[in-house]
């Protein structure tokens, strides 16, 4: 999709009052929440099942404020601490970067006064939080002064990522996004909410590309077109941009396609579609900074190799109805020490066991006073440039850090208990080789992302000085502490270690009722949109999604009707 100026239909195939795109952790509430209000409400969805990245989340959902939980654990908690907490100039990583700095007041606000009425509204429609005490468990960027993160139980249904319930022992104690949409899709059915699966939006539709209210959507539906009317209003809550390689080089350049393997597909993509459809209409993007800045989940360390999809929160199982598309489990890594990383040259480029950036989260600054200059003169500075050195490069003038593979041999695979073979790794699409050695190894990485060839003197010297520090106990290169393993015994591997794109967390400007607004500051009348593709909020995660669901479901419900 391109932001190209759409011409609306003459005739309108199907109409509601609302339209709303995405059927996840926004869609979704902000449908049952205007059907309940009166509306009726059709719900369009590109892929064959609702969910979207919710689904396969950890259902990790920090709303607070003062929600009846926190109450029940003497937590205190008021709309005003979780404002002050979620823009606090003060609070700053170890690494420098800030997590609150440059989040939009207004949109901080309104999320701080409806968290709390979100948190009991999920509850009042049958979502079953885990029975403890809110804690830390999954924060990113939720604040600092008070526990606030709670957890969605899994519950009875089918998991997306094994296609298996979970033993029916821990249905009600694991976290999962699998219980919260699944039950949103239960009270959306029951409310009344029409969802249209298999509909990908193309286009939304004002009356002018600069001027007027917006009217409808069109979809496609395995090739056919549907121009859907909205009577009131058109919500976005298509999930985000990072799937989308070009616009996601907009705020990173070094973010080129190799990095394919987003966290949540290929259960979901993030294609921007929905922000490139609103400024096809004059909408404009927000909040650029908090998609760079490095600190929380924009970009993670892989938690497993040799696979495509290798996200270190979720790993696809055979059973999964997408299996076909993951195509393999990946090894996951339970040992650093076991392996060695290498860029397309066959050469390290960092200590294998650096982790990746981190968030403020509840207590991460101790002694802590809002808003204190202190907060960020008591910190030690440790920055992790792991992720950094990873998107590096070669140094030959492209942007992009290339493939980053693992390397390691069969007592590696030994210790860790992997099995090196389908469906554990993907050999057919290249993101898993073995050879007897090294310089074997070397030459039979080949596939679409190795833009170069890996040199086999290279990789041979690489491992051969590796060696030499585990025998002294000392990385000279990377600090790497007391390396442990030689690399020495065949057949040897080349895993794909590449790093996951994850959160979207700038996206189009929205207000405090989630209306979209324009280059000039002025409100689009009749699109709203919410969580990972509206800008203005650093946070991670299913809270900003959900409470701008909520909000923008009560206030596209009280838009006035269209004539």
């Amino acid at each position: 999709m391109s932001a190209q100026t759409p011409r609306p239909p003459a005739e309108w195939d199907r109409e509601a009052d609302i339209v709303v795109i995405g059927a996840g952790a926004t869609g979704l509430p902000a449908a049952i929440v205007a059907r309940e209000a009166g509306a009726s409400v059709i719900l369009v969805e590109a892929e064959g099942d609702i969910g979207g990245h919710a689904i396969i989340s950890g259902g990790n959902i920090p709303l607070g404020g003062g929600t009846s939980v926190q109450k029940k654990y003497g937590i205190e908690d008021s709309p005003d601490l979780l404002f002050r907490d979620l823009t606090d100039w003060s609070v700053v990583g170890p690494n420098g970067f800030p997590d609150y700095r440059y989040n939009d007041r207004e949109i901080i606000r309104a999320f701080a006064d409806n968290s709390a009425s979100a948190f009991e509204w999920l509850v009042a429609h049958g979502v079953v939080f885990v029975d403890k005490a809110p804690d830390a468990l999954g924060g990113n960027s939720v604040g600092n002064s008070v526990p606030r993160e709670m957890h969605c139980a899994v519950m009875h249904w089918p998991m997306v990522h094994t296609g298996e319930p979970a033993d029916p022992m821990t249905q009600k104690t694991r976290s999962s996004g699998n219980g919260l949409m699944r039950s949103l899709e239960v009270a959306a059915k029951k409310a009344g909410v029409e969802i249209l699966l298999e509909h990908r939006m193309t286009s939304i539709h004002r009356q002018s590309s600069s001027f007027g209210p917006v009217l409808g959507i069109s979809v496609d539906n395995k090739g056919a077109r549907l121009d859907i009317r909205a009577r009131k209003a058109v919500v976005i809550g298509t999930g985000g941009s990072t799937g989308n390689v070009n616009f996601r080089r907009m705020f990173d350049p070094r973010l080129t396609e190799e990095y394919c393997g987003l966290a949540g597909m290929p259960w979901s993509d993030q294609d921007a579609s929905g922000e490139l459809a609103a400024m096809a209409i004059g909408a404009s993007l927000w909040g650029f900074y908090n998609q760079t800045g490095e600190f929380g989940s924009n970009v993670t360390k892989p938690g497993s190799v040799g696979c495509q999809y290798n996200y270190r929160h979720l790993q696809w199982m055979p059973g999964s109805p997408v299996f076909d598309r993951a195509r393999a489990t990946g090894l996951r890594v339970a040992n650093w020490q076991d392996l060695i990383l290498v860029n397309m040259l066959g050469k390290r480029f960092y200590d294998e066991t650096g982790g990746q950036y981190i968030a403020n989260n509840y207590n991460s600054l101790d002694p802590y006073v809002q808003g204190s200059w202190l907060n960020a003169e008591n910190l030690k500075w440790s920055p992790n440039n792991f992720l950094n050195a990873a998107l590096a490069g070669i140094g030959d003038g492209s942007n992009g850090g290339g493939p980053i593979w693992a390397i390691f041999d069969s007592d590696a695979v030994a210790r860790e208990g992997w099995t090196p073979t389908p469906p554990y790794v993907d050999i057919d699409a290249g993101f898993f080789f073995s050879a007897d050695r090294l310089a074997d190894l070397a030459e039979k990485i080949v596939m679409k992302y190795q833009r170069v060839p890996m040199p086999r003197a290279n990789l041979e010297e690489t491992v051969a000085r590796y060696n030499s520090f585990v025998d002294r106990g000392v990385d000279e290169d990377f600090g790497k502490p007391e390396p442990t393993h030689k690399i020495v015994q065949p057949p040897f591997y080349a895993a794909w270690a590449t790093p996951v794109v994850h959160d979207t967390r700038a996206g189009l400007r929205i207000n405090a009722s989630c209306q979209v607004v324009d280059m000039n500051g002025e409100v689009i009348p009749s699109l709203y949109c919410g969580g990972e593709s509206a800008g203005g909020f650093s946070q991670h995660g299913l809270a900003r999604a959900v409470c701008q669901g909520y909000i923008a479901g009560k206030s596209a419900a009280a838009d006035t009707l269209k004539h």
